[in-house]
């Protein structure tokens, strides 16, 4: 039972440092670059989806 314990152990640790690398490589995230401002040019001018009775 204290191997499965351990073993466990150095999962969490492995993982808590693999994630907490690879926030601090990205940073906050890919931002788009600002050089053209936001538009909706690809989305649907009405909504994707309607009330229906069954």
């Amino acid at each position: 039972m204290e191997f499965i314990g351990v073993l466990l152990f150095i999962v969490f640790i492995i993982t808590a440092a693999a994630s907490i690398s690879a926030v601090l490589r990205d940073g906050r995230g890919r931002l788009p670059d600002r050089s053209e401002p936001w538009t909706a040019r690809d989305l649907p001018d009405n909504s994707c989806w309607t009330l229906r009775a069954y």
